[in-house]
C-alpha cells in the first residue's frame, strides 16, 4: 500500500496549474458524496463562504447553481458557482465565482481508501479574473492550506465528532 499524499498535495511542482489538497476520511465515499451533492451545505465547510443565499431547484443537475456570500468580516461578495459535472459518489466539478476575484474550476474526487473510509482531493484551478492573473507558487500554497482547512471541516461534519 503507497502513502497518502500529504495534505498539501504534496508541493512537489512549483509550475504546476492550480492547488491540490486532499484528507483521509472514515466514513465511506457515498457519506462523503451526500454532503457534497447538497447545493444548501457548502457555506458548512468552505473556508471563506459565508452563506448560501438559495440554491437552483434544478440541483444537483449540471448546470444548476448555488448562490452564495463569500468574504472575510465584513467584506462580502454576492455570487455564485455552477455545477458543471457530478458522478456519484466519486466526483464534483464546480465553477467557483467571486467576482472581482476571479472564476476557479474546483473538482472534488472521493475514492475510496484499502480498509475502508474515504480518500478526498480537492483540486482548485483559477480560470479567470484576478485570480488567474496573479496565480503563482505562493498563493497557490495558500490556497492549499485553506482548502485543507475546508476539507477538515467537511470531514468534521462527515466523520463527526473526532473526524
Amino acid at each position: 500500500m503507497s502513502a497518502a499524499p500529504p495534505p498539501d498535495g504534496g508541493g512537489e511542482d512549483p509550475a504546476a496549474s492550480g492547488a491540490r489538497s486532499t484528507l483521509p476520511f472514515r466514513s465511506p465515499p457515498e457519506d462523503v458524496f451526500a454532503v457534497l451533492a447538497d447545493g444548501r451545505r457548502y457555506a458548512d465547510w468552505v473556508v471563506g463562504a459565508k452563506r448560501v443565499r438559495a440554491v437552483d431547484d434544478s440541483w444537483p443537475q449540471p448546470g444548476a447553481r448555488f448562490h452564495h456570500e463569500v468574504g472575510v468580516g465584513p467584506l462580502t461578495l454576492k455570487d455564485s458557482s455552477t455545477l458543471l459535472a457530478l458522478d456519484p459518489p466519486r466526483q464534483v466539478v464546480l465553477e467557483v465565482r467571486a467576482w472581482p476575484a476571479g472564476r476557479a474550476r474546483v473538482t472534488i474526487t472521493v475514492s475510496s481508501r484499502e480498509g475502508g473510509g474515504a480518500e478526498v482531493l480537492l483540486e482548485e484551478v483559477p480560470t479567470d479574473g484576478l485570480a488567474r492573473t496573479v496565480d503563482s507558487w505562493p498563493l497557490r500554497r495558500l490556497t492549499m492550506v485553506r482548502n485543507v482547512e475546508s476539507l477538515k471541516r467537511l470531514r468534521r461534519i462527515v466523520d463527526g465528532p473526532g473526524g
